[in-house]
């Protein structure tokens, strides 16, 4: 069986990312998400082992330690990290991986597996950002003021990514990050082996 792709999906907060990789998935079969592991605290509405794995410090630096962590960082004072193991159990079944991940994430993910697939997704412009934010309301005033201070960066470090899509209208948006991930699945490394076998025939 051939193993599956990691797709990275990054943007600054508020762009619309965590919309597009759920959209994403309800719309291309074999997509699986996974799940990162947050020292943060649980905010209202989310689930454990859903939205995030909500760990204390001592555990995440234990996980450092044994090497389990794929990538991991700091954002906004809190960690967040993603299981080697379980995107290594995706892919090894056949299914593509999606990492909903920052910037520096994604390129430690990039450095570790070098055919991973990096797609940023930048919003239209500032303003609409910051009105996206607000009407999150899920963030504290000096969050926002955070988020949007580093969303300038965290674009600059999108740069670097294989894929960039601007999110203006979602449904474009969405239907461009599919046909990365359907044009992926039709490159010659992907299907080889099956290839072979018909040609073996």
């Amino acid at each position: 069986m051939e193993r599956g792709d990691v797709f990275v999906i990054s943007a600054p907060s508020g762009s619309g990312k965590t919309t597009i990789c759920r959209l994403l998935r309800e719309r291309v079969e074999g997509l699986e998400l996974s799940i990162s592991y947050t020292t943060r605290p649980q905010k209202n509405g989310e689930t454990d082992g859903k939205d995030y794995y909500f760990i204390n410090e001592d555990k995440f630096d234990k996980m450092i330690v044994l090497k389990e962590f794929l990538e991991f960082a700091t954002v906004y004072g809190m960690r967040y990290g993603t299981s080697r193991e379980a995107v290594d159990s995706v892919v090894s079944r056949g299914v593509d991986a999606v990492l909903e991940i920052d910037v520096q994430g994604g390129r430690k993910v990039k450095e570790a597996l070098p055919g991973a697939v990096l797609i940023g997704i930048f919003p239209p412009d500032g303003e609409t950002l910051s009105r996206r934010l607000a009407g999150r309301g899920r963030d504290s005033r000096e969050e926002m003021e955070a988020r949007l201070k580093a969303a300038d960066k965290e674009m600059r470090g999108l740069l670097c990514y294989d894929y960039l899509v601007v999110n203006d209208s979602l449904e474009q948006a969405v239907r461009q990050v599919e046909w990365i991930v359907r044009a992926q699945r039709l490159r010659r490394e992907r299907v080889r082996g099956r290839l072979e076998r018909i040609i073996e025939r």
